[in-house]
């Protein structure tokens, strides 16, 4: 995984310049969930397809 300040700065980069504040930062909130998922998956921090199953079904 590359330093957030970059991956942030690439994003940003991407963007159209147009681009409004809430785009922008809904961005960075997709970001941000997405390493934090990542970081949860590689320490083991996941829920069995059984149990997510299981818990659809209630819904």
């Amino acid at each position: 995984m590359q330093p957030v300040k970059q991956e942030v700065l690439n994003t940003i980069g991407k963007l159209p310049d147009d681009v409004d504040m809430d785009e922008i930062m809904y961005r960075l909130y997709v970001i941000d969930k997405i390493r934090k998922g990542q970081q949860a998956s590689q320490n083991g921090q996941t829920t069995p397809h059984e149990e997510v199953k299981k818990e659809i079904a209630k819904w």
